[in-house]
């Protein structure tokens, strides 16, 4: 079934949801879901809503296009996404490959409904992995001019029309203007649970701190380092026993299932962005 995905949000009043809901009905579709979740504090309505597509008796941009004059009378801020489409995922990574080989395994199994057409990285050392799963393997050294090291990756990004970029463990800062250009579509997984321990090192400052528990953060790259909205965290009970490499090796499952998850609810449009934080709607059963 094609379906055609609806994110939306707009300050909060009385009659949206009858208002959306109803241009829809008119246009004669079937509404698969409806979730909707008005923040009281804030004042912001937030909407995601699912239509099935299969059998439209208008085009797609006659959709849009028709929903963009409601929303202009109902000021509200909104993006249209269909399921068939593929997004394309470019995988940034530095030497550590357990994010990795659980993303491309995942997408190989269907469980994430996108295309990984290249791996990235500035080491040379998870070209074997690449090659695996016979996805091309760019190596970009960071040597002096990190400029134009990054320069390389964002004409990459541009020649294989890429429209997602996960940091798998990429261990380099993203310039502020890269960051500006993806803005809200690089997903990075730090290795600890924001805000606490921000930065490089954060399992070994972690044991010195001689925490509990240890956890992992997917978030929306942004200018501020590991400062951008955050899409999904975990921790894992530990104890006194473990060094830092050892917290280090509990908290790989960790980092890769909250980055799968974070993945996964962007490609399936779940996410709506608001200032620095989101809304992230469940999965529907």
């Amino acid at each position: 079934m094609t379906k055609a995905i609806f994110l939306i949000q707009c300050g909060d009043r009385k009659g949206l949801l009858s208002a959306i809901v109803g241009f829809f009905a008119s246009k004669g579709f079937s509404i698969l879901h409806c979730q909707q979740h008005t923040d009281s504090y804030e004042k912001r309505f937030f909407m995601r809503i699912e239509l099935d597509a299969s059998d439209m008796k208008i085009s797609r941009k006659e959709l849009e296009d028709s929903f963009s004059s409601v929303a202009d009378e109902l000021n509200l801020e909104w993006s249209c996404h269909w399921s068939d489409y593929r997004t394309r995922i470019a995988i940034l990574v530095s030497k550590a490959s357990h994010c990795l080989y659980d993303l491309v395994a995942r997408q190989l199994d269907g469980e994430l409904n996108a295309e990984i057409p290249l791996i990235i990285s500035n080491h040379p050392d998870l070209e074997k992995v690449a090659n695996q799963f016979r996805i091309p393997f760019y190596c970009f050294p960071v040597g002096e001019d990190k400029e134009e090291q990054e320069k390389k990756i964002r004409d990459l990004l541009r020649r294989f029309d890429i429209d997602l970029v996960v940091l798998a463990r990429y261990m380099q800062i993203l310039s502020p203007g890269f960051t500006e250009e993806w803005k809200d579509r690089i997903i990075n997984i730090h290795h600890a649970f924001l805000p606490a321990f921000q930065g490089a090192n954060p399992y070994l400052r972690a044991y010195q701190r001689g925490v509990k528990m240890i956890g992992a953060t997917a978030h929306y790259a942004s200018e501020d380092l590991d400062q951008g909205p955050i899409i999904e965290q975990d921790v894992v009970r530990v104890n006194h026993e473990l060094t830092p490499n050892g917290l280090k090796e509990v908290g790989k499952d960790c980092e890769k299932r909250v980055l799968a998850s974070a993945v996964k609810a962007h490609l399936e449009h779940r996410i709506i962005v608001y200032g620095n934080k989101t809304i992230v709607f469940a999965v529907e059963r």
